[in-house]
Order: structure tokens, then sequence, then C-alpha cells
């Protein structure tokens, strides 16, 4: 069946304001799902408090509301417009908590609204944290010892018998908000508390830090009649402690044998098979550098930032394919729109590589904390494409118009041999360039690699740089 016939009028919930933790990503991949709408002659019904986006246009949809973002505004405009469905996965995390807060209270059964794309029983056993684990487990799928928390006192209670230091992360938020990694009592209570706080379901996950592992995506798709495909797998240059928003972001992941690969890749097609997703999934792991252990971190059953780096570093468009399998296409049945003659159940590969750099907002916000962790604070990113790893980084770091042409940062130069030390136990916007330095000083990839347990495949890469090989 190509298309839902029951499907006539759709709202999309866009994803409000540009904020610390979040780029226009989300914009991107609304705007593409509402030409996909218009494609098929849907009428679209957008609300977005954001009036700074493409996808506020007035030819991109029929009816625009630009309010703000609320249960009671989203409310009233179904009740004004009555559309027959609501597309859950194309306004981040925003877009998602809201569909599930309708669904949950019964107002979209009330109204006789159709939830597209992730069901709320999906939206749960990916976004709260207690379902999850459960579903994990039931599969198979390995998680990190963790402990469910609605209040402080049940965080330090299992940080009790595990020790620290142990990573927060809250339910049903966007860019690790309200999360972190907490070193001892009192770091925890404070974090603990901000993040019961944020999470709209008053939730945290308490979890054994494995900070230090290497911290793996992938980005798969599946249709309503479980076909699943990968469409990507990236690879963070930082180790898991610090968002992946935050580091710089490689496609396909370099640093796997074909072994690990497979058996990431497989882990992802069940997990997306056992949720029920349909549409685009992002699944985060975190594998031991030097063994075969592995544990899931979280998986987002939306269309993600990390979607936007897979669309555009392999030509595959996820949030186009989402949009049609959510109004009932299947993937052996959407043309790909680059190649023109296949269809979007073939994975596509790719003999060059990507390189996402993130772009910080600390030129405007001097004195904000640079330090970076679990919490998201960048707020774009460039992308870039070469044959090696070397050139595309390079290509990055000119393209994000930080002043710089090269790894070199003038200021460090000045730094004593003992301070750039010092430096590299710390992680800020500028690590990378101080492992730059670090290299041009003759510290050795193995000293790196122990301070910052960053993978000696990319410290080598930035000593090919600094040799002059590229």
């Amino acid at each position: 069946m190509p298309l839902n016939k029951n499907i006539n009028k759709i709202m999309v919930i866009g994803s409000g304001p540009i904020v610390i933790g979040q780029a226009a990503e989300f914009d991107y991949a609304g705007t593409q799902a509402c030409r996909v709408l218009r494609e098929d002659g849907i009428e679209i019904v957008l609300v977005n408090s954001n009036p700074a986006t493409i996808m506020t246009d007035k030819n991109i949809a029929d009816r625009i509301y630009i309010e703000p973002l609320t249960l009671t505004t989203i409310k009233r405009i179904i009740e004004k417009e009555r559309p027959d469905s609501i597309l859950s996965g194309l306004g981040g995390q925003t877009g998602l908590t809201l569909c599930m807060q309708l669904a949950r209270d019964g107002f979209l059964e009330k109204m006789n609204v159709r939830l597209l794309g992730s069901s709320p029983e999906t939206i749960d056993m990916a976004e709260d944290r207690r379902i999850f684990k459960e579903t994990m487990q039931s599969i198979g799928q390995p998680v990190i010892p963790s402990a469910i928390a609605n209040d402080t006192d049940t965080a330090l209670e299992f940080t009790d018998e595990i020790g620290y230091p142990v990573i927060v992360r809250p339910a049903f938020t966007l860019g690790g908000s309200g999360g972190g990694i907490a070193a001892d009592e009192s770091a925890l209570r404070e974090i603990a508390a901000n993040g019961l706080s944020i999470s709209p379901i008053g939730q945290i996950l308490v979890e054994r830090s494995v900070a230090g592992w290497k911290e793996i995506e992938y980005e798969v798709m599946r249709d309503r009649n479980g076909n699943v495909i990968t469409v990507c797998s990236m690879e963070n240059f930082d180790p898991v402690g610090i968002h992946t928003g935050d580091s710089i972001v490689i496609a396909p992941a370099v640093t796997l044998a074909d072994k690990e690969y497979q058996m990431l890749r497989l882990a992802a097609l069940d997990i997306i098979r056992a949720l029920g997703v349909e549409g685009g999934c992002n699944v985060q792991f975190a594998l031991h550098p030097h063994s075969f252990e592995y544990a899931v971190i979280e998986v987002n059953p939306r269309v993600s930032r990390s979607s936007a780096l897979a669309s555009k570093a392999t030509g595959y468009p996820i949030a186009k394919v989402a949009t049609k399998i959510a109004i009932g296409y299947t993937l052996d049945e959407i043309i790909n729109a680059v190649t023109g003659n296949t269809f979007a159940a073939f994975e596509p590969t790719i003999d060059y590589v990507a390189v996402k750099f993130p772009k910080w907002p600390f030129d405007k916000f001097v004195y904000a904390q640079k330090d970076l962790g679990t919490q998201m604070k960048a707020t774009g990113e460039v992308m870039a494409l070469a044959d090696t790893f070397e050139e595309a980084l390079l290509k990055a770091v000119r393209g994000a118009e930080i002043g710089l042409n090269s790894l070199d940062l003038p200021r460090l130069s000045a730094k004593t041999d003992d301070e750039i030390r010092a430096l590299l136990r710390t992680v800020t916007d500028e690590r990378l360039f101080v492992l730059y330095e670090a290299i041009k000083r003759g510290v050795s990839v193995d000293e790196l690699h122990l301070t910052t347990k960053v993978d000696r495949w990319f410290l080598h890469g930035l000593v090919n740089i600094a040799s002059g090989r590229y």
C-alpha cells in the first residue's frame, strides 16, 4: 500500500527556538517533512514558536501558527484545525515530548487524531529510562549498570553501592540537558536535583560511568512491514563522557574492525525492531576500546541531529524517507531522490570521510563555563568531506569560521610544556588544538592516549598533519 488514504491533514510540530545545546537541524528535518507531505497532497498545519526558520515560510505549510509550544496551545490548535494525524518524530525532543503528553492524557484519542511515526508505546520504550532498560534486557542487549531515580535519595543509595563516578541522564530531555558526570556526593546532589527538575516526568537514570570507552552511533530506518536498513555509522573523536553534539564526529566509523562493526550494526537493527519504530532511529553505543564488550547508551526514536549529519554525509534523505514511512509508504516503494533509479531499501555506501566539527557560542558568552561533558553546549556545526580523515578535519576547521586555517592555535605557543600537559587533562572546546600542540612538542601518542582516551588512530592522524603530509 503506497499511501494511507485516511491521512488528509497532518499537524507538524517544530522544535521551537534555537538554544544552547540545539542547532538548526530540526528546522532542516521539519522543512523536508513538510515538502514531502505537500508532494503527496496532504494539508499541513505547522506549529512553531520560532519565526526565524525555513519551515515557517508561508510556502512551506498551508496553515502556520507561530505560538508557544505548550500543551494548552497545541490542544487549542488541534480543536480548531481538526487534523486527522500528528507527526511525532520531526520536531526534535520538543515535538516528541509534546506528542507523548498529548497521547498519555487521552487527548489524541478524544480528538480522533492518530500519532504517526513513533507510537506512544515506542516513545515510552525509548525515552522512559526504566522501560528502556527493561526492553534492552528483554532482547539480550547489554546496558550499563544503572538505577532509575525519582528523587535524590534513591540516586545516592545506588551510588553508594557502585561507587563514583556516575553519569546522570534525565528522561525526555534534549542535548543531555540536566545531566552530567558526578565525581562525589556533592556533585551528585546538585546534578540529580537539576535533572529531576528538568525532566518532564521527574525521572533520571544514574549509571556507572564508562567514560573513556569509544562512542559509536548507527542511524537506522524501519518501515511498517519490518524492513530495516543501516544508513550510516558514526564515531566520536572524543570517548564516552563528552556529549556527541560537542564532539568531532567521523562518518563512517573508522577505527572499528569488521567484527566490531557488524556486531554493533546487528544490535542496532535488533533494537529498532524491538522498539517498533517506523521511520528513522539513532542508536548510541559505548564500546570498550580493548575488547568486544559494549553497552547501549540510548536510543532516539526520531530524527535527531545525527540524522542531519548522516543525511548530508551519505546523500540519503532521512527526514524525507521517515516522513514517507509515516504516511504509509515502505522502503521498497520510496525512490531515492539522489540516484533517481534505486529505492530507499538499499543501504548507502561511501568511499570518503565526513567530519563534523561543532561550533560553540563562547565568543558571545565569554564568561560561560567552557568545560565539556554530557550536557551539550554547541549551537551549530560544520561538515567537511574528503578522501581522508586528515583532509576532512582541516577543511572542517577552516569552514568553522573561528579564524584558523590550520590546527595551530597561536595563543598555545606561549604555554610551557607543563601547562600544555595540564590542559590535556581538561576537556574544552580547544581540546583538538591542545592535542595538536602537544604532538608538535614531541608528546608521544601513547601518552596522549593514556591522558585523553582519544583513540590512537585519530592521534596518528594529527601526527600526519603535524609532519606536513597534509
